[in-house]
């Protein structure tokens, strides 16, 4: 049954080796530090079930937290599985909750280290999705992460949620196979969202830093995993690994209108000029990036906030402007 106040699970330093699956209410998990509690598992999409079928993404995870109100802190959720060119997709961290926090916390995979539930409406290329939500209905979900490190390579944080990454470092990977190759190519995507059509917004990166050791002008932004799929920069800073054109149309859902792109702020050498991104994204206005907080993006019917007592709330309640 769901704990009726919140219960807190102390994690003492250590590696631990196993996979963790979370579906009650209030849990909170709290580690000895990110670099202190570890918990890893090496599931992939390739390898296979008893029954002979593949795992496929989603039963592919370290952690799944899939009830409401899941906290986690100064811990960090790794998959150690390898890369995507080899055994495919390997997700360290499913989270499908209402209101999922993690702080101080760090991620850790190749290729989809984080999925951000839920679901997409359907599958693009087999009959299900598989996984421990095949079936279950869908509901819109949000998420916050604040002083976490993302690590991957391609689409490494996806999904259908609204969700925001506060001062967050987001590490972008240098793939095996591209180790000594003489000119630069697409190493990867940051961001894969598949934000429902009526999802005011998708991700939002407050402040971050986009660091890696991926080769200079590599990695994209992000593409649009569904037609709608949304994701902001606002006063992020950026590595030389970024590409210039920033986003990559999947499927030209940003050239038809439907994908919600753009940033603000950005600096570093990963910041591009103004008419060097993807011409179908967009620049913030001023009165935008000002408005858009994370008490704002993510506060929904209940009010919900979970940012520092300082951030400002006004408009809350009030549809941002994503």
């Amino acid at each position: 049954t769901d704990a009726p106040e919140r219960a807190m699970i102390r994690i003492r330093k250590g590696v631990y080796r196993e996979k963790l699956f979370i579906d009650r209410r209030n849990i909170r998990l709290v580690g000895d530090g990110a670099d202190r509690t570890v918990i890893v598992w090496n599931d992939h999409a390739t390898k296979l079930l008893p029954d002979g079928t593949p795992y496929h993404t989603f039963n592919s995870y370290t952690l799944f937290a899939g009830a409401d109100d899941f906290v986690a802190e100064d811990l960090s959720i790794v998959n150690d599985a390898g890369y995507g060119d080899k055994i495919g997709q390997a997700v360290a961290a499913y989270v499908d909750g209402d209101r999922a926090v993690f702080r101080r916390c760090r991620f850790v995979g190749w290729q989809d280290t984080l999925f951000t539930g839920p679901l997409p409406l359907r599958p693009v290329d087999r009959p299900t999705f598989g996984g421990p939500r095949e079936g279950a209905p869908r509901r819109p979900t949000r998420q916050y992460y604040e002083d976490c490190r993302i690590e991957g390579d391609v689409d490494f944080i996806f999904g259908s949620a609204t969700a925001v990454f506060r001062g967050c470092e987001i590490f972008s990977r240098r793939r095996p196979l591209e180790a000594g190759l003489p000119e630069p190519r697409a190493s990867g995507w940051i961001a894969a969202p598949s934000t429902p059509e009526d999802a005011p917004c998708g991700y939002v990166f407050i402040g971050c830093r986009l660091t890696g050791d991926a080769p200079p002008r590599s990695v994209y932004l992000g593409r649009p995993w569904r037609d709608h799929g949304s994701a902001i920069y606002l006063n992020c800073e950026m590595g030389a690994h970024i590409r210039p054109e920033g986003w990559d149309d999947w499927n030209e859902r940003g050239v038809r209108g439907t994908a919600r792109f753009a940033e603000y702020g950005s600096t570093g050498p990963g910041a591009a000029p103004a008419g060097a991104r993807a011409r179908w994204s967009r620049r913030l206005t001023d009165e935008e990036a000002e408005s858009l907080t994370a008490a704002r993006v993510l506060s929904g019917a209940d009010g919900w906030n979970p940012s520092p007592p300082d951030e400002s709330t006004e408009g809350e309640g009030e549809e941002p402007p994503c």
